[in-house]
């Protein structure tokens, strides 16, 4: 039996029209070079391709920065590199039986399906205390730019 992801598993990256991503943790079928990767307790979002394989950006917090503790902001900031298709190492494309699908991320925030699957990976990572309280995860729209008045 392989891993079931959605139906409507995001086959693109997301951009302005269709901001949705997949969230995904690792499955029991996972390689253990690419769990060293991905790291323990990371937030892990990408997307399918068309040959079955899948586009994943994650984001572990390797350098333990205040604003990215919890498991959602680690998400957040994976999706942000994902959204805009920036430079990063914290990147790969891989076999999709190695992770399973969890959720859905976009502009607005996240939706989490299957909380048990995400439970299972957080505790594993003994990173249960990084969890979402709920099953949605609404993000604050960015604030607006300063406006920058010119000197007298």
């Amino acid at each position: 039996m392989g891993v079931q992801f959605g139906q409507d598993l995001p086959l693109q990256r997301p951009d302005k029209d269709d901001s949705r991503a997949a969230l995904f943790v690792p499955s029991a079928a996972i390689k253990e070079d690419v769990l060293a990767a991905v790291r323990k307790g990371a937030a892990v979002v990408g997307f399918g391709n068309h040959d079955g394989t899948i586009t994943i950006y994650y984001e572990s917090n390797r350098f333990n920065e205040p604003a990215l503790q919890k498991w959602e902001q680690k998400a957040r900031k994976a999706y942000e590199r994902l959204f805009d298709n920036l430079p990063t190492t914290s990147k790969m494309v891989c076999k999709s039986d190695y992770f399973e699908q969890v959720g859905y991320i976009s502009t607005k925030g996240i939706s989490i399906r299957r909380r048990d699957s995400l439970d299972r990976w957080l505790e594993f990572s003994d990173a249960m205390d990084t969890a979402p309280e709920g099953d949605t995860v609404a993000f604050a729209p960015p604030a607006p730019p300063k406006k920058i008045m010119p000197a007298d």
